[in-house]
């Protein structure tokens, strides 16, 4: 599906263009030993009128009939992009979580796809997070916004948590 790109955006973020804007739908997240729980998720994302584009992400859990029951997470964060020195597209996510932890993850953008891992995992000493690393996946696929996330723990086994299907709105 074809996308619309600001003519006041930075060329530096032309390869992350098709993300911007207000996107919701539902997923599904999963831990070891836990019950399968869907979720509802809403993702701003703007251009901060500099060089990133700022990341809002809250979910809700959703009931059998698909109603939010209470809130599940939020992320907030920034996006930038820079020549990864092969003349491809490096992409930056740095993100803040209110559970007490904040990532830095590289990666690549090619077309409307986006492969991240975390350089850098740092937590408060309240923070409820046990990963130690993780990978995240972003694509278009059919004009929506599709993302997986898998995590590692103590282990260092990657392994899916959350994916989610979102519609721009």
């Amino acid at each position: 599906m074809p996308y619309e790109i600001r003519a006041d955006l930075p060329a530096s973020l032309v390869p992350i263009a098709w993300m911007e804007g207000r996107w919701e739908g539902a997923g599904v997240a999963g831990h070891p030993g836990a019950p399968e729980r869907r979720f509802g998720q809403e993702v701003v994302l703007e251009h901060d009128g500099d060089g990133g584009l700022t990341y809002r992400s809250q979910t809700w859990l959703l009931d059998e009939d698909g109603s939010p029951t209470e809130p599940m997470g939020a992320e907030l964060g920034v996006w930038r992009t820079g020549e990864d020195g092969s003349g491809g597209v490096q992409v930056e996510l740095l993100l803040a979580q209110p559970e007490g932890a904040v990532e830095i993850y590289l990666g690549r953008a090619t077309g409307t796809k986006i492969e991240l891992a975390t350089d850098l995992v740092a937590r408060t000493s309240t923070s409820t997070g046990s990963y130690s690393s993780a990978q995240r996946i972003y694509g278009q696929v059919e004009g929506d916004l599709l993302w997986a996330l898998d995590v590692a723990t103590g282990t260092g086994t990657m392994r899916s948590v959350a994916s989610a299907r979102l519609k721009k709105v």
